[in-house]
């Protein structure tokens, strides 16, 4: 009796179908990077205006209030807390009511410093201060 032996034949990979499935791959990596929305940092610069103008020299000089960060805050050139700024601020108005006041931040303070700054500046009475900007650099 004679049995029938097959020839083994050498493994081999269908390529036809990896590259489809290479190629829908590709579609669908594609079309989710593109889709993708970015979120953009978010880039305050304070002291740089475009549409900053040059106030009309006043006779007197007025009371600046600098802030560099929480711990660097002066007014009047004296180094002052941010807890404390109120109460300065109501001492220095009723020395000098028409002395006027302006807000010079550095663009590196923290903007949660310069809201309390002006928080403590409602709490003294005042409502409307000028800021010291920069005109923006041109490129």
């Amino acid at each position: 009796m004679r049995f029938f032996i097959r020839k083994r034949r050498a493994p081999s990979i269908i390529i036809v179908s990896l590259i489809d499935i290479l190629a829908i791959l590709l579609i669908f990596f594609i079309g989710t990077t593109t889709f993708q929305k970015n979120q953009p940092q978010l880039q305050i610069n304070l002291p740089e205006s475009k549409t900053a103008e040059q106030a009309p020299a006043e006779n007197s000089q007025p009371l600046v209030l600098r802030i560099k960060s929480a711990e660097q805050i002066t007014l009047d050139e004296k180094p002052v807390t941010l807890e404390s700024l109120a109460d300065a601020l109501k001492t220095l108005r009723a020395q000098a009511p028409a002395r006027p006041i302006a807000m010079q931040a550095d663009r590196e303070a923290p903007f949660g410093v310069v809201v309390k700054a002006l928080d403590a500046l409602r709490d003294a009475g005042i409502k409307n201060i000028p800021a010291f900007t920069q005109p923006e650099e041109k490129k």
